[in-house]
């Protein structure tokens, strides 16, 4: 069995974010939690390898990477598509530049293209620089970020700090010609020594025009966007979402992002009425049965509706507690929190549950002990609902992660709708 594209997302909220417009572009695709183990057995066009290595140290984000490849070379990927956040969420020393050498060199090709675009998501790339919305990405709230903080918009900028590859700029003029033009503006970056180039795109019509042109590429680095482009490389058309059915059962949402986003959903769900509670890092640092405090808390009120649990906290609270406590000391208490909050509800019988934020979405997929995932309906552009195995159910669990970034703002009270 070989698959058509083979896909390395750095993170677990990245993964569902790509399978998800994969499915809706007419790729039938699997998620798997980290590297398989064995040989895929289902039949797909795409496999999405959900890593965390968004903020581990570089020498492991590419060790995780470069064995995702080799698995999915194994299993016959005619092409490898490193998935990225769309805020591009980096800092000078990776994982975006170290990561895609990496690749490229492992599959000695010389020349790939580099865009977070999704319009869908208000994310676009114009003269090489992002856009959240109608602001660039550094005045959007993704600068006060705790771990990877976006200071500069400009990703020629951005990405040349990474790598000791010369990156380029194919420009929103090329884009709008088509195919046929983009070709020759990669040949003539090529011969000028570019390596990688930045993409502009500030459409989905874009984005459609890019696809064609990145047919045979061993190697595409993107964010979710480009997948729309892509299944037409292999003659297949887009499809309606898969129907994957929400396993029933009590609901509820833990939050770790401190995005502008998620911010704003913690606030319209407690402004609905529903019962919500903040974990406090440093509690988490002088206490030792906080998580047990909480589980005590949700139990009578998850039996009447869902409920929320959130780190998530305005900029000036985590500089606080991240001097404190340490910057990376406070996240990881708070990721390990959340997680075995997330065990506990579903132990509890949660059976539909929204996790925010990439990182804390990785602790709480492998806590939960999720291997591999069937997407299913659309909550919002970039964020599916999801099912899978958990030994701690012992049984399906229904889960939706979601990019700090992601959603509008009633995303947490309309996502059990």
């Amino acid at each position: 069995m070989t698959i058509k594209l083979g896909c390395i997302a750095d993170d677990f909220t990245g993964a569902t974010d790509l399978a998800n417009n994969l499915v809706r572009a007419g790729m039938r695709t699997v998620q798997t939690i980290g590297v398989p183990g064995e040989p895929l057995r289902a039949d797909a066009d795409a496999v999405v390898v959900a890593l965390k290595t968004r903020t581990q140290p570089v020498e492991d984000a590419v060790a995780q990477s470069l064995a995702a490849l080799e698995w999915l070379q194994q299993q016959g990927a005619e092409q490898i598509y490193f998935k990225y956040c769309s805020t591009f969420d980096s800092t000078p020393d990776g994982n975006i530049g170290p990561v895609t050498d990496a690749l490229m060199t492992r599959l000695g090709t010389r020349f790939s293209i580099a865009t977070p675009a999704f319009p869908d998501n208000k994310r676009t790339v114009f003269k090489g620089y992002l856009f959240a919305g109608d602001v660039l990405l550094n005045e959007s709230g993704m600068q006060h970020h705790p771990l990877t903080p976006m200071t500069d918009p400009n990703l020629v900028r951005v990405l040349q700090a990474q790598t000791a590859r010369k990156v380029g700029l194919i420009d929103y003029s090329v884009v709008a010609a088509g195919a046929d033009a983009i070709l020759a503006r990669m040949q003539a970056l090529q011969d000028e020594g570019v390596e990688i180039a930045i993409v502009d795109a500030v459409s989905n019509d874009d984005l459609l025009r890019l696809g064609p042109a990145l047919r045979g590429m061993p190697l595409v680095t993107a964010g979710s966007g480009v997948a729309i482009g892509l299944p037409g490389n292999w003659g297949l058309a887009p499809a309606s979402a898969a129907s994957q059915a929400r396993v029933p059962g009590l609901q509820a949402v833990v939050a770790g992002s401190c995005s502008s986003a998620t911010n704003a959903q913690v606030a319209a769900f407690i402004e609905s009425g529903r019962p919500a509670l903040a974990l406090d890092p440093m509690r988490l640092a002088s206490e030792e049965n906080v998580v047990t405090q909480v589980l005590g808390w949700a139990e009578p009120r998850m039996q009447h509706g869902p409920v929320l649990v959130y780190s998530t906290a305005e900029p000036e609270a985590v500089k606080a507690a991240q001097g404190a406590l340490g910057v990376a000391h406070a996240g990881a208490l708070i990721e390990a929190a959340i997680a075995r909050i997330a065990v506990g509800l579903v132990e509890r019988g949660v059976r539909q549950l929204i996790v925010a934020g990439g990182e804390t979405s990785g602790a709480v997929v492998q806590a939960l002990g999720l291997q591999q995932m069937a997407i299913g309906e659309q909550i919002d552009p970039g964020v599916p609902w999801c099912a899978g195995y958990s030994p701690v159910a012992r049984g399906e669990v229904s889960i939706a992660l979601k990019s700090g970034n992601f959603g509008t703002r009633d995303f947490f009270t309309k996502a059990f709708g």
